[in-house]
């Protein structure tokens, strides 16, 4: 089918956006993760209520106790009050200590699926996704994001239903109590406004000046770790360092800080403005306990109620930069999920069957954006077991010819077909797991070699992985490694010269056993000796095969059955080695200049 409409993000700009304090369109979706986990979150709310009722309880019980049991000299009342005061603070223990456990579970399994679902849907994201979006800041959506999202999940949303209930049967409890001793600690109400709408301004650049600091330390991380080896080849360790320091960490250093501050000035101030309340609350409580207009219990009771009033009011301040802060978590979240991928199945796609090879390129073009052609009206025949060879100089389209057939890119022009079945019209997995690729910079994942070479076919057994390894010339060097097969490769095969890694990769694929092999300068980066043994593993490899080998070293590929010389998105030339040095047209320049160079 023809390549989809893919809704694209900009994930160099979005860190700059802190979103709504409530987005409907996201709260619908992050409900929808809620939805499995409702009856934990249901029990849990049960216990924020019995915790609620248990810290409403304690003051009047306190009140209980002084006036009916003090006051009257009645020891029976008093045990009662005191035991029923314990009794109620047991209670709220457990009722919150299981409630933070269920929640925590709970946020965890919810951020533990979304997670997943993040990482298995950037795996099915086109290639061209990835080209267009840093590695560091694709991170920065599932860690740093999906951590928000569960300090949302885990904590605030139980915790906002908390207070809400807590500020409400508060306000009732303490008009029960003594209506104008309420409308006194109201008052300090529009101080609290103030403070806190002062804060959340003030916090709401802070929370981006962090964000986007937070961004650039994961973005920067993850690419001087990605690029290591350039950096200590141009010794620039102690230039990145300073500016790491200095730029980077420095700036988040201040970011936190900055935040830090605010929120030492604010909490201090509300805890002074609940203090200015009680203030005032024992100086006209006091003069009506004195006048006999209420109770000593009363006015003890309201002090108790009053240092608990101005928790769940800071609380819920905190809460409105969390919840922002989650909208637009959400927000960058969702957005990365809605992208669709670029290249998918057609309706009605059916598995590609065992096929013999043939390769057909069709009047094919391509473009990468609108109006930029790479390749123009290509055409050519590869019958199977064929070897075709692309030369040209670097930007001419060979790479980008090879990707189509993989359908890593989709054509704009024009199909491709092998063995007569367009590519378009049968699932992409099963096209790619007949296809072989082997790249000049061969990538080797965290485990052993072993688990390296049956990664194309994870079924193969130890005896099979070592047929494939003997077979291009690889079992020599890995029997002399640390465990043999059983050693362990760092990410990216550090610890491997680049012909170990190209031979691994050359046993990965000959395991595989793809009908079709494509070769992206697969030799350019050895030395002349290594060359020698890789040719004689390609010789094995290609056995058989429709191969494309994209060549650097021209006298890699005199053998090739035909050579394609791509310059400008086109092919100029076409034909075997001798046939095209007879020309002495582009192909000979190319293949006398480079015998020059060496």
């Amino acid at each position: 089918m023809q390549q989809a409409t893919a809704k694209r993000i900009n994930l160099h700009t979005d860190d700059e956006v802190l979103g709504k304090a409530y987005d409907a369109r996201v709260t619908r979706r992050l409900l929808s993760y809620l939805k499995p986990e409702r009856r934990r979150i249901a029990v849990a709310m049960v216990l924020m209520v019995i915790a609620t009722v248990g810290d409403l309880a304690g003051p009047y019980l306190v009140k209980v106790a002084i006036d009916s049991g003090v006051g009257r000299a009645d020891p029976g009342v008093l045990w009662l009050a005191g035991a029923g005061y314990l009794l109620v603070n047991v209670a709220w223990w457990i009722s919150t200590r299981a409630r933070i456990g269920i929640m925590a579970v709970t946020g965890q399994t919810i951020i533990f699926n979304l997670r997943t679902e993040l990482f298995d849907h950037l795996q099915a994201l086109s290639l061209g996704f990835f080209s267009r979006h840093a590695v560091g800041r694709l991170i920065s959506r599932v860690v740093n994001d999906v951590g928000v999202m569960r300090e949302l999940i885990t904590w605030a949303l139980v915790a906002v239903a908390r207070d809400v209930l807590h500020l409400f049967g508060l306000v009732i409890a303490m008009l029960l109590l003594d209506w104008r001793l309420s409308l006194l600690t109201f008052l300090v109400l529009p101080l609290m406004g103030l403070a806190t709408a002062l804060w959340r301004s003030r916090a709401r650049e802070a929370y981006r000046w962090t964000r986007r600091s937070q961004s650039r330390v994961t973005g920067t991380l993850a690419e001087n770790i990605a690029g290591v080896r350039v950096v200590q080849s141009f010794s620039r360790e102690e230039h990145n360092y300073a500016r790491f320091a200095a730029e980077v960490n420095r700036d988040n250093l201040d970011a936190n800080i900055a935040s830090a501050l605010l929120t030492s000035i604010f909490f201090p101030t509300v805890d002074f403005i609940g203090s200015l309340a009680v203030g005032l609350v024992v100086w006209l409580g006091g003069t009506q306990v004195l006048g006999q207009a209420i109770t000593p219990g009363v006015l003890v009771a309201f002090v108790l109620y009053i240092d608990q009033f101005f928790n769940p009011i800071r609380d819920l301040s905190q809460r409105y930069n969390t919840f922002q802060a989650t909208m637009a978590a959400g927000e960058r979240i969702f957005e990365v999920l809605d992208t669709d991928a670029e290249i998918v199945d057609a309706p009605g796609a059916v598995e590609l069957p065992r096929i013999t090879g043939q390769v057909v390129y069709q009047d094919v073009s391509f473009a990468y954006e609108d109006g930029v052609p790479v390749l123009s009206h290509i055409s050519l025949d590869a019958p199977p077991g064929q070897l075709v060879a692309l030369v040209g100089e670097t930007g001419a389209g060979k790479s980008s010819l090879v990707k189509l057939l993989g359908r890593f890119y989709e054509v704009t022009g024009g199909r491709i077909c092998i063995d007569g079945v367009d590519v378009r019209t049968v699932t992409q997995q099963s096209l790619r797991q007949q296809l072989g690729v082997v790249l000049q910079d061969t990538f080797l994942f965290g485990g052993t070699v072993a688990d390296n070479i049956r990664f194309g076919r994870p079924d193969a057994t130890d005896n099979e992985v070592i047929a494939a390894a003997q077979a291009v010339g690889a079992h020599e060097f890995i029997s002399k490694l640390p465990n043999g097969y059983a050693a362990e490769v760092e990410e990216g095969g550090a610890v491997l010269s680049v012909g170990q890694r190209q031979l691994i990769a050359f046993a990965r694929a000959l395991l595989a056993d793809p009908r079709i092999l494509i070769l992206d300068e697969a030799t350019s980066s050895v030395d002349t000796q290594t060359e020698k043994k890789i040719q004689a593993a390609l010789a094995t490899l290609l056995q058989g095969r429709t191969a494309f080998v994209i060549a650097h070293r021209l006298s890699t590929i005199v053998k090739a059955d035909l050579i394609l010389v791509i310059d400008g998105g086109q092919i100029v030339e076409r034909g075997t080695h001798h046939e095209l040095l007879a020309q002495r047209g582009r192909y000979y320049e190319l293949y006398t200049l480079a015998f020059e160079e060496r």
